[in-house]
């Protein structure tokens, strides 16, 4: 079977831009999200089945960059069979799932989630990475992300005994050597940025008197062109042809929590009362109220003072930091404070 990405609008690929993956059943790839591109898989032989997240989910999913791989950012999620009580967040995930058969070709847009697992004895898919322009910045995130973890887990540290680089990671580099890349990804992007910005120039001499004219912004600080309309962005427009099919989403009964479902309610456990025992926030329920909760005993009592115990020696791991440092809105803040200092917007 000849993979011709040509179909697909991309007519320079070829085996070169490709990927081949081979599986038996039950193999699996875990929840994860690429850092760079999108993606387009054909399925060559057996039956692989997706199960994909859109990027607005990514709060729900736990990321975490431990165990450490280069342009991957893992799920804490099992999304087949979740923890609800560790993740209560992820019932509210949007999943899209899909069986991939031979001869069909799933596109995967830019920093979609997935978990892929073969369901026959023999798989075989091929896929190819695209390139794309916001690739660019997002090199630079992974550069400073690499930076982070390489030095906090390099440094001694009982708790960093864990094995914190992925299979994929030959060995961790040095700190002088991660900030050169790091270095070296800001100095590329501001390149092609200026490259870009001098070439609209030349198209355009007036873009730069148009580009800093200052617009009137809406209540809620979207910009609002000369006719007072918002520009809110318009939905992306593929072009992979009249046969795109959108894969479905997850029916939302088999994706609820347990706490969602009938004959949970909340602890004082009487008739009257239906709100769910895992809804942290007041219900207005008369029988709820502390005028009317039952004494604590002594049993009570002694929980809540094992309780008091343990958050007096609550250890923060140096996992725990990275999960708060990467999260990516806080690698993306820290990526613009940097180009920001080197003098650009």
């Amino acid at each position: 079977m000849d993979v011709v990405w040509t179909d697909f609008g991309f007519p320079d690929r070829d085996g070169r831009d490709s990927t081949l993956w081979i599986g038996t059943e039950g193999a699996n790839t875990p929840c994860h999200q690429d850092s760079y591109g999108c993606n387009l898989v054909l399925q060559v032989h057996g039956r692989k089945r997706w199960h994909l997240f859109p990027s607005e989910d990514t709060h729900c999913l736990y990321p975490t960059r431990i165990p450490y791989e280069e342009s991957s950012v893992f799920s804490r999620v099992n999304v087949v069979n979740p923890d609800w009580n560790r993740f209560p967040a992820f019932a509210k995930a949007s999943a899209h799932v899909v069986t991939l058969n031979p001869g069909q070709v799933l596109f995967v847009p830019r920093h979609w989630w997935h978990y892929v697992e073969s369901i026959d004895p023999i798989t075989v898919s091929i896929n190819s990475w695209l390139e794309m322009d916001v690739d660019d910045e997002a090199r630079v995130g992974e550069a400073l992300t690499k930076t982070l973890v390489c030095a906090l887990k390099s440094a001694p540290s009982p708790d960093n005994s864990d094995n914190w680089l992925n299979p994929t990671e030959v060995e961790a580099t040095s700190h002088e050597t991660n900030l050169r890349y790091l270095s070296l990804a800001v100095q590329s992007c501001l390149g092609k940025r200026k490259d870009l910005c001098n070439e609209t120039l030349s198209v355009n001499p007036g873009a730069a008197v148009s580009s800093h004219t200052k617009r009137k912004r809406d209540t809620d600080g979207t910009t609002a062109n000369k006719m007072g309309r918002k520009n809110h962005c318009e939905p992306p427009q593929f072009t992979f042809g009249p046969h795109l099919i959108p894969v479905p989403r997850k029916l939302d009964e088999q994706s609820a929590s347990p706490g969602d479902k009938g004959g949970e309610r909340c602890s004082c456990k009487h008739s009257d009362c239906s709100a769910p025992s895992n809804k942290l926030e007041r219900h207005c329920c008369e029988k709820c109220s502390p005028s009317s909760a039952p004494e604590r005993d002594s049993t009570n009592e002694a929980v809540l003072e094992e309780d008091k115990k343990e958050a007096d020696t609550l250890t923060i791991t140096t996992n725990d930091l990275l999960d708060c440092l990467l999260q990516p809105q806080v690698v993306s803040l820290v990526a613009k404070l940097l180009f920001d200092k080197q003098g650009t917007f």
